[in-house]
C-alpha cells in the first residue's frame, strides 16, 4: 500500500458562546483537516487545533508545515509503517506537534482500516466506556452556577471549572456549586496556569472541604519548583497539563514529583504514538493519566476517545471538545451520552464527513 494524495482543509467553526479561561478567550474554533488517500482506496483523516499560547502554532504554521515538509516525506510511503513516518516527521521537524498529530491520527484511521477494526480495539481495547468531564469557561459566579445546573440535568457526572483570575470569586464558585448541586457529582478545577505558587495555595486549602477531584495546571507551564511547592502544601491532587507535551516532559516531571497526575492531549504530544509513550511511561512511574483535548471537532475528540478506551493507565477523560462547536463537519468517532463517551464499531476512528470539503 502506497500512500498517492495528502489534502489539507483549514476550517472554521462558530462556538456555541465565548470559552474563557486563565490564558485567554475563544470566539471560534479555527482548525486544519488532513486527508491521505491511498492507491488500496483506504481514505485517512486527521486533524490539528493549533494553539499558539500552549503550542506555539497558528493556522499559518501548521499549514506551511504540513504543505512544505511534511506532504513530500509521506507521498509514495506505506502509511502502515506509522513507527517509520513519524520518526522521520520527527526529525525533520523539531516542534509543530498538532500538525503532527493531524497525520499521525490519519495515519493510524487507515491502519485500524485496513486491520478492519476500531481503533480503539487495534491499541488494547481495555474499556468500552469512559466518563468524561464538561467543563465551564469563566464567569461570574451566578452564571458559573447556572451553566453546571443545566450541565447536571443533562447528564453531566463530572463538572471541570476554569479558574485562575481572581482567587476570591473562584473560592466562592466552588462553595456555591456544592451548595446547588451536593456531592454526588464531581468537581474537578482547571486554572490554565493563571495563580502564583503562595496565592494558589491558599485557594485550594480553602476549597478542599468542598471535595475537589484535582486542580490542573496550577502555575506557570515552565515552573516545575512552583509545582512542586503546591502539591507538598496541599491536599488536592495535582495534574500536570501545559507543562507536558512530550514523554521527555514526562520523565522530568516524574523525577521531579512535581505533580499526581498527568493530562495527555494528542495536540500537544504529537499525536498518538507519543500519547501511548507517555502513558507507558506514567504508568511505569506509579501515575494515572488523563486524556484531554483541545476544542476540536469529532475527528480529533473521536480519536482520543478511542485512545482513553484503549488503555488501562487512562483513568480520567476530558474528551467534551466537540460540544463547544455549534456545527461540526463529521459524524461518528464519537458519542457523548449522561457524561459518558463512547465509540462505534466502525473501523478505524469512525468519522465521516457531513460533506465533502476536499
Amino acid at each position: 500500500m502506497k500512500i498517492t494524495k495528502v489534502s489539507i482543509k483549514q476550517i472554521k467553526l462558530p462556538l456555541k458562546q465565548p470559552f474563557k479561561i486563565a490564558l485567554g478567550t475563544d470566539y471560534e474554533y479555527v482548525g486544519v483537516v488532513i486527508r491521505i488517500e491511498t492507491d488500496e482506496g483506504i481514505i485517512g483523516l486527521g486533524e490539528a487545533s493549533p494553539s499558539s499560547r500552549i503550542t506555539g502554532e497558528t493556522i499559518g504554521t501548521v499549514v506551511d508545515i504540513i504543505e512544505s515538509k511534511i506532504k513530500p516525506l509521506l507521498i509514495g510511503k506505506n502509511p502502515l509503517n506509522i513507527e517509520r513516518i513519524m520518526d522521520e516527521i520527527n526529525s525533520a521537524i523539531l516542534h509543530n506537534p498538532s500538525a503532527k498529530c493531524a497525520v499521525d491520527i490519519a495515519l493510524y484511521d487507515i491502519l485500524s482500516k485496513y486491520a478492519k477494526l476500531p481503533l480503539c480495539k487495534l491499541l488494547g481495547g481495555f474499556k468500552e466506556e469512559i466518563v468524561t468531564s464538561v467543563t465551564v469557561g469563566i464567569k461570574g459566579v451566578k452564571d458559573t452556577v447556572l451553566e453546571t445546573i443545566e450541565l447536571v440535568e443533562q447528564g453531566a457526572k463530572i463538572i471541570k471549572i476554569k479558574i485562575g483570575l481572581d482567587p476570591v470569586e473562584d473560592i466562592e464558585k466552588i462553595r456555591a456549586m456544592r451548595e446547588e448541586i451536593g456531592y454526588d457529582i464531581k468537581i474537578r478545577i482547571d486554572a490554565n496556569q493563571g495563580y502564583e505558587p503562595r496565592e494558589v495555595i491558599k485557594v485550594l486549602n480553602e476549597i478542599e472541604q468542598y471535595e475537589i477531584e484535582f486542580v490542573e495546571q496550577p502555575v506557570a507551564y515552565w515552573d516545575i519548583q512552583g509545582l512542586i511547592q503546591v502539591k507538598e502544601s496541599v491536599g488536592i491532587p495535582v495534574m500536570v497539563d501545559e507543562s507536558l507535551l512530550s514523554s521527555y516532559d514526562a520523565i522530568n516531571l516524574i523525577k521531579a514529583e512535581a505533580c499526581d497526575i498527568f493530562n495527555i492531549k494528542l495536540m500537544k504530544a504529537g499525536g498518538i504514538r507519543e500519547a501511548i509513550k507517555i502513558s507507558n511511561i506514567a504508568e511505569s512511574a506509579g501515575i494515572s493519566c488523563m486524556l484531554g483535548c483541545m476544542v476540536e471537532t469529532r475527528i480529533g475528540v473521536g480519536a482520543a476517545t478511542h485512545l482513553a478506551l484503549a488503555l488501562k493507565n487512562i483513568k480520567y477523560a476530558d474528551l467534551d471538545g466537540h460540544l463547544f462547536l455549534k456545527k461540526d463537519i463529521v459524524e461518528g468517532g464519537v458519542i457523548t451520552e449522561d457524561g459518558i463517551n463512547r465509540v462505534t464499531s466502525k473501523e478505524g476512528v469512525g468519522v465521516k464527513l457531513i460533506k465533502e470539503i476536499f
